[in-house]
């Protein structure tokens, strides 16, 4: 009985002292950020209606919904070790979708035992590869650290 307390107060003890420094989430702005995209017409920032986003992630594309009343949107890239993310875009129900290919570059780096690994994008390159809704795409800041800064701006 003896040995049977002394093992459950070291187990207990153990417990304590282990988790005591460990990150068990990601804290904010820890995990891979998403990239920014704001929208312009007539070359000033603009307030969209709505929007709805599409992602293809290789695997699958994910649908983000429709948005309303937005001025920016954060998209989540690709985590695989592909060049490029496509986001697909529209703003009515009848319309076609635009289609927007961002290339990039990728680092890995560690955060945190909670996290493990994050990553930052380079190079961001955003071509428009299918103009129906959106017009023309301009390149913000060219890589992503966090979500502060506009990395993208669709053109309507």
């Amino acid at each position: 009985m003896k040995y049977i307390t002394i093992i459950i107060l070291l187990c207990s003890l153990g417990m304590l002292t282990s988790c005591g420094g460990d990150d068990d989430i990601c804290e904010s702005g820890e995990g891979t950020p998403r990239m920014k995209v704001m929208f312009k017409k007539a070359g000033k920032q603009t307030t969209l209606d709505s929007i709805k986003v599409f992602v293809n992630y290789g695997s699958n594309v994910v649908d983000f919904g429709w948005q309303e009343d937005v001025d920016s949107i954060f998209v989540p890239l690709r985590v695989d070790d592909s060049p490029y993310t496509d986001i697909f875009v529209k703003t009515t129900t009848t319309a076609d979708s635009s289609k927007v290919r961002v290339n990039y570059t990728t680092k890995s780096m560690y955060v945190s035992p909670g996290c493990g690994m994050k990553k930052n994008y380079e190079n961001l390159k955003s071509e428009l590869l299918l103009s129906t809704t959106v017009l023309s795409v301009e390149t913000g800041q060219n890589f992503i650290e966090n979500e502060e800064k506009t990395n993208l701006y669709l053109n309507f």
